[in-house]
């Protein structure tokens, strides 16, 4: 369901005029794990990480807009994304300069998570990640404008077959109604 959701989001990005770099972690074989060439120094905020990290730095400074979709595995960022942030959004490029590099550009998360919107609210989850992703990383970093949404339900276990397409439905729906709040370009036709 998280390609899916990206997917769509691109679609309303280029539909809107926009031109979309897709960076699928998974598809790119990106490596989380953090080695000693990506730990940051501080020492040294010029310090030259490996060509993978850089190649990923120079994607999202040529973005004006970042729009991360993942799943919630258990209650945070899958590992792959928690290492992208590890390895990429480091000392010297996210952080670390008196004008951080990153000032001005806009950042949604939208998380797909498992549970309802109720469970989020009374267990404070939903606030956990709003304050890890939204000031943890993306204000720390100099983004400005972000923003952290949750789409909800999106387990389908234990959901018969014959009521998956409108479950599906209802998550595209929700990821519509959260790109056009955070002015991401024309709706896109939900898929059949």
């Amino acid at each position: 369901m998280s390609a899916q959701v990206a997917e769509r989001t691109r679609r309303r990005l280029e539909a809107a005029g926009g031109t979309v770099d897709l960076l699928d972690l998974y598809a790119e074989d990106f490596d989380p794990r953090l080695t000693p060439v990506d730990e940051p120094d501080w020492q040294d905020r010029e310090k030259r990480y490996s060509p993978e990290v850089h190649e990923h730095m120079r994607r999202i400074e040529a973005a004006d807009m970042v729009v991360v979709v993942f799943p919630v595995w258990w209650f945070a960022p899958p590992a792959i994304v928690k290492g992208w942030i590890d390895r990429v959004w480091n000392y010297g490029f996210a952080y670390g300069r008196s004008k951080p590099r990153l000032a001005g550009k806009r950042m949604l998360w939208l998380a797909l998570a498992g549970h309802s919107a109720e469970y989020y609210e009374q267990t404070r989850l939903g606030e956990a990640l709003e304050l890890q992703l939204g000031f943890g990383v993306s204000e720390f970093c100099g983004v400005a404008e972000a923003t952290v949404r949750l789409l909800h339900g999106t387990e389908f276990s234990g959901i018969p077959e014959q009521l998956r397409g409108v479950r599906a439905r209802e998550v595209f729906t929700a990821a519509d109604a959260a790109l056009t709040a955070f002015g991401v370009g024309a709706e896109a036709p939900v898929p059949a």
